[in-house]
């Protein structure tokens, strides 16, 4: 078996070899979507007992269903467009950006398409083929609401077995979204939600479903429980986005999923208390009459400051000139440490992120340091 151990690497080779790998790979995926793609085009699944190419690449190559679908998108596309997997050997796109840009390919674009997609991530892809109009228009539609309809379906048993399914839908795509139009056997069920809410007219119970049913009612029923959990869809502007993003960047620290219902949570709770304050003239939460003191303690004026100053990212740059640039998880950081006198000036303090701020730490006070403090 081989050893995964790498302890004996310094940090020079084992960077090398790690980027060594990432070409190799880059080389290994270009050769194996070649290959699906061919064996998907001669159909030597059905020869060797399997109904498609993706229950081929599921059952007999044990490959993840999410795995599957994509390199069977991406190979089917590179047979047709071969230019794909010379950009994938070279590292200019990822499979991803494959799967994203098949649907849209074609003889006159698909140099264009792989230009503007070179290096880019899945948001920055989709975000230039939405800007160019190549993407196929979403119908705007109003804000609506959706209670969800949590509850526990019965166990099925099947030799022998118990298959319990719950309420949420799994990751395995349905027939409609797999590359080769099949179906698994044993499907989950799907929980339907209830119709829509507008916002203007959002209840404060649900009635009760028995009675629009025409189902009687015993006398002093418990009413069924308000639903826990509610799905909203919206169409936001370009600014609303970038105000999201910006939040999630800030909210770093508190919420580091970035989870846009905890965000969204967070931002009500400001906006409530701002609008019934002027409202209502509900009272302003009390301020301590106390300063936070201390010498690591950085005043508003230079959080400000430096806050524009740097951009709002982190300012750490690498040996070969490369630039951090994260914008969550921030911290104010002493450009010379408290313990060896720095101060909390503009000029001394500046924006780094949590691994940068941890690494200069180790830098200064080494390693064994830090790990004892930790």
């Amino acid at each position: 078996m081989r050893a995964y151990t790498l302890d004996h690497l310094s940090d020079a080779a084992l960077l090398r070899r790690l980027s060594e790998l990432v070409a190799r790979d880059r080389a290994n995926t270009a050769e194996l979507l070649a290959h699906i793609a061919e064996v998907d085009a001669r159909r030597l699944y059905a020869d060797a007992g399997y109904s498609s190419m993706f229950v081929y690449c599921v059952r007999k190559l044990h490959l993840s269903e999410d795995a599957a679908g994509k390199r069977i998108t991406a190979a089917r596309a590179a047979r047709r467009f071969p230019a794909l997997l010379g950009a994938l050997d070279l590292g200019r796109i990822h499979l991803t950006a494959a799967c994203i840009l098949a649907p849209h390919l074609s003889e006159a674009n698909i140099e264009t398409l792989i230009e503007a997609a070179t290096h880019k991530g899945k948001a920055e892809i989709e975000a230039w083929l939405a800007g160019q109009s190549i993407m196929t228009p979403v119908t705007i539609r109003p804000c609506t609401i959706k209670p969800i309809v949590e509850r526990q379906a019965e166990p099925r048993r099947e030799a022998g077995l118990a298959f319990a399914f719950d309420s949420k839908e799994t990751s395995e795509p349905d027939e409609r979204a797999r590359p080769d139009g099949g179906h698994e056997e044993h499907a989950p069920e799907r929980v339907q939600v209830s119709s829509d809410l507008s916002l203007q007219h959002a209840p404060e119970r649900v009635d009760d479903p028995r009675k629009s049913a025409g189902v009687p009612v015993p006398e002093g029923a418990p009413a069924p429980a308000l639903p826990r959990h509610y799905l909203m869809q919206l169409t936001i502007e370009r600014s609303t986005h970038d105000k999201l993003r910006r939040a999630q960047a800030l909210l770093g620290h508190a919420i580091p999923s970035g989870n846009v219902a905890q965000v969204l949570d967070r931002a009500l709770d400001l906006l409530l208390g701002h609008l019934e304050r002027r409202k209502a003239g509900a009272p302003r939460p009390r301020r301590t009459a106390t300063h936070p003191t201390g010498k690591r303690y950085v005043p508003a004026r230079v959080r400000r400051a430096v806050w524009e100053r740097d951009e709002g990212r982190c300012t750490f740059v690498s040996a070969s000139g490369h630039r951090c640039g994260e914008r969550t998880r921030l911290e104010f950081d002493h450009v010379e440490p408290v313990a060896r006198g720095g101060t909390a000036t503009v000029e001394g303090i500046r924006l780094r992120c949590h691994a940068h701020n941890q690494l200069e730490a180790k830098r200064v006070f080494g390693a064994g340091f830090m790990d004892r403090k930790r």
